[in-house]
């Protein structure tokens, strides 16, 4: 059995069916979304810290 929904091509879900986030700073797509205290979603991006919501 796959390990990750990125493993089997065509399943709905995978990686390449999502819009990718890339950081407005760097350009990198290393982006975790993170809940805020209020409920709203903020972005990070893991390569450089730049942070938006």
């Amino acid at each position: 059995m796959p390990a990750s929904r990125e493993e089997v091509p065509g399943l709905p879900g995978a990686a390449e069916d999502q819009a990718r986030l890339t950081c407005p700073s760097c350009g990198s797509d290393k982006v975790a979304q993170v809940l805020g205290d209020n409920g709203g979603v903020s972005c990070v991006c893991t390569a450089c810290g730049h942070a938006w919501s």
